[in-house]
């Protein structure tokens, strides 16, 4: 028989609509297979695996497991069916299995079947009657009912009495399924043939093997008690309220005995108080006031039957069944329990998409039990039931979603049953939204300018773009790539670099203001996406000029040792302009500021340079006693920090004619050596003059030759000077107000020496320095004294010598 049973609830089952029943016997062991549900519901185990199935029981206790590697729904508790549902039939575990991705619910009902594990039972080991031995065939007295906590077959079928001698068994079915049992006096009693009684009262269930209870019936044979109680209802009903206070009369029962004295006199008790209503009711045995004793729970109990006893003292009585209906109130909180929730979701998701399932119990009943949960309508997100599934929600989204509004969302769900007051409970579900590659990277500015000094340090850092991505992780990592192009007919990069993580732009070689004003080029930022996404930026790149070139002395020319020399006559006035000192510096701004000033002098109280424009003028008239040989050197200094400078010497001869000059410059070596030896300086003397003529001519004509070729090598130089910007007139130490060409053709004849004087420019023209011109004369002397060019040429190797 119980093999059979174990067969026939392993081989129950259903599948209707993602939905499977089985059956199986309580008290079975851990690991039992109740049935394949991968093959029940059409599932593969991969399926199972993938969507991490899981088993939903809700608040019950778990007593079943998921075996995910075979399928198969399988014991994990050993189930006891009366500590489960007591003697509610059927008896069912209702369990949700969940897959994710897609997301899945399948609902399964396992009904579980008793087996005969519990054996009648009686609530006292005895019962005592005192019965009269007046009492009547056919008198009936009440047994006490047995409980059998088993269902069904295995539960309470009969009663059996022994011995018969006195009395038989009577039993009536109740509506409930209960019997009343009771015993019939079929053979008078008669105590002074026995005063005492024993019997043996047995309940028999159905259930295979049979089991039984035993009570034992003990008879005291009374005198003369011949009128039994009667009750005025034989059914009474009763209604409270769960939340009743302990102590709450429910009704009073009552009934009446004939008899006089002590055969009068009731006493009321319970007679069939079970496993579930053990001191929840009592009753007053004198007065029949039925009393609540505990507290009630109308989602454990909803109704309760009491058979309630009158007994007088003779031993006779009679029952009557008060029925008790416990009215439901609004004292449960909706209860949620969240059954899957995606942590994160993409920022392209459709609409409907579903985030979450929930489940959502109320124990009460009625209205009180009916809940509907709502969330925030200022959110992307919906939350429905199904009609067929009331109590569970689906979280879905609304809306489209854009993670660079709002990465993440904490959706308050708020469930509420429609008892009155309604009671509610919330719960917090934390969504994050997963970003996709939808931005492209902006920078900061629409167009970089940057300055950098020239002469800087190969891979110095010039300055840095900075390019923001609004997506997030690799696709908000921006890259930052220098676009190809070309400097100068030269590569771009052959100059700068652009740091792929920073955007710092470095310069890869040292610039030169004089040869690259600045340069153009363009940074590509690109994001890590996939497909990556990019924007470019132009960058600009300024060169300052350093203040890194010296000034240039164009006039008067140094080479070889030889210095050009000036004369000046001894009639010349204040303000003869003996020469000009012509510089020109290649840098740019202040840094080509140039200004002039008289570093060393023979006598500085005969000349003067002009700080601005270089002209050698004399400062007085020159006399006779002033000295025919002078040395000028002149500083031609920059503006720049730190400045930069240069010099140049000017050698001036004043005198009238070469005789003179030749003349000063004899007595001036002979006074040097005449302290040693006078006859041998004036043979030595002899000897250096003749050599010197014959050097003199030489060195003429060389001269001529070398002017030429400076000359034609100046011409050639002259178009690439650079720019000699003008200063303006407050700066104390800058160069000329005006700028001035001069034109100047020398010849061996300075009478066919022709010289051009040119307007100047207005003051905010930039002049190149074309020719470099040699100014001799100013004045009328100059006419007068041209005759002395080649001896002024002859001088000028006296003084190089």
């Amino acid at each position: 028989m119980w093999q059979q049973l174990v067969y026939i609830a392993a081989v129950s089952l259903s599948v209707v609509h993602g939905q499977v029943s089985y059956s199986v016997p309580e008290e079975m062991t851990t690991g039992y297979v109740v049935g394949n549900i991968a093959q029940d519901l059409g599932l593969d185990l991969q399926r199972l695996k993938s969507g991490k199935a899981r088993i939903y029981t809700g608040d019950s206790m778990e007593y079943l497991q998921l075996n995910k590697e075979k399928g198969l729904l399988e014991i994990k508790e050993k189930i006891d069916r009366e500590v489960l549902c007591a003697k509610t039939t059927p008896c069912a575990l209702h369990l949700q299995m969940i897959l994710d991705n897609p997301m899945e619910l399948y609902t399964i009902t396992v009904e579980i079947v008793d087996v005969n594990d519990n054996a009648p039972s009686f609530q006292k080991e005895e019962i005592t009657f005192e019965i009269s031995e007046s009492a009547v065939t056919g008198a009936v007295f009440m047994l006490e009912n047995a409980n059998d906590r088993d269902v069904g077959i295995n539960d309470l079928r009969s009663y059996s009495l022994k011995p018969t001698d006195h009395f038989v068994l009577k039993q009536h079915s109740q509506t409930d399924g209960d019997k009343n049992v009771e015993m019939v006096l079929q053979k008078s009693l008669d105590r002074e043939k026995q005063d005492r009684l024993s019997l043996l009262l047995t309940a028999v269930d159905g259930g295979e093997p049979q089991m039984s209870g035993t009570v034992q019936i003990y008879i005291n044979v009374l005198d003369v008690n011949d009128n039994a109680p009667v009750f005025q209802q034989k059914t009474y009903k009763a209604t409270i309220t769960e939340n009743a206070q302990k102590g709450s009369i429910l009704i009073t029962v009552s009934a009446t005995d004939a008899d006089q004295g002590s055969n009068g006199e009731i006493t009321y008790y319970i007679s069939n108080i079970k496993d579930t209503m053990t001191d929840v009711f009592i009753i007053d045995p004198h007065s029949g006031d039925v009393t609540l004793n505990g507290q009630l729970d109308y989602e454990t109990a909803s109704h309760y039957q009491l058979n309630i006893q009158a007994k007088d003292h003779g031993g006779l009585s009679d029952s009557c069944k008060l029925i008790i209906d416990v009215l439901d109130i609004n004292d449960n909180k909706p209860i949620i329990n969240i059954l899957s929730m995606s942590s994160s979701i993409s920022e392209e998701s459709k609409i409907d998409t579903i985030v979450g399932m929930i489940n959502v119990n109320d124990p009460d009943s009625g209205a009180n039990g009916q809940v509907h949960c709502v969330i925030d309508d200022q959110i992307p997100f919906s939350i429905t039931s199904s009609s067929n599934r009331p109590n569970f929600f689906s979280l879905k989204t609304q809306q489209e979603l854009d993670r660079e509004q709002t990465a993440e969302y904490n959706i308050s769900v708020t469930c509420a049953d429609n008892g009155d007051p309604p009671f509610s409970s919330s719960v917090s579900l934390r969504i994050k939204i997963s970003d996709i590659n939808d931005n492209t990277p902006i920078f900061e500015r629409n167009f970089y300018e940057a300055y950098v000094v020239e002469n800087n340090t190969p891979g110095h850092s010039i300055f840095s773009v900075k390019a923001r991505d609004a997506d997030w992780n690799q696709n908000a990592r921006v890259s930052y790539i220098l676009e190809e192009g070309t400097v100068n007919g030269v590569s771009v990069s052959s100059y700068v670099s652009v740091n792929a993580d920073s955007g710092v732009v470095n310069a890869l070689r040292s610039f030169d203001y004089e040869q690259l004003k600045g340069l153009h080029f363009c940074v590509k930022a690109q994001d890590g996406g996939s497909p990556p996404l990019s924007s470019n930026v132009t960058v600009k790149i300024i060169i300052q000029d350093q203040n890194d070139n010296a000034p240039q002395i164009l006039y008067p020319v140094q080479t070889g040792g030889s210095v050009v020399a000036e004369m000046v006559p001894r009639s010349a006035d204040v303000g003869y302009l003996v020469t000009k000192v012509v510089a020109v510096d290649v840098d740019s701004g202040q840094n080509a500021w140039l200004s002039y000033k008289l570093q060393k002098s023979t006598d500085r109280a005969l000349f003067e340079v002009g700080a601005q424009n270089g002209e050698i003028r004399t400062v007085r008239q020159v006399t006779d006693t002033d000295a025919v040989k002078h040395r000028l050197t002149v500083v031609v200094e920059d503006n720049g920090q730190p400045s930069r400078s240069a010099t140049v010497t000017v050698n001036v001869a004043v005198a009238d004619s070469f005789p003179e000059v030749l003349s000063e410059f004899n007595n001036s070596n002979h006074d040097m050596k005449y302290n040693d030896n006078l006859t041998f300086y004036l043979i030595l003397a002899l000897a250096v003059v003749s050599v010197l003529f014959i050097f003199a001519i030489i060195a003429i004509i060389s001269l001529k030759i070398y002017r030429w070729k400076q000359a034609r090598q100046f011409y050639k130089s002259a178009a690439n000077l650079p720019v000699i910007p003008y200063y303006p007139p407050v700066y104390a130490d800058g160069t000329l107000q005006h700028v001035y060409n001069y034109e100047m053709c020398g010849t061996t004849d300075s009478r066919m020496s022709d010289i051009k004087f040119v307007r100047p420019y207005s003051q905010n023209t930039m002049m190149h320095v074309s020719r470099a011109g040699t100014l001799r004369r100013e004045n009328e002397e100059q006419e007068k004294n041209a005759d002395l060019s080649l001896e002024v040429r002859f001088f000028n190797i006296l003084f190089a010598g």
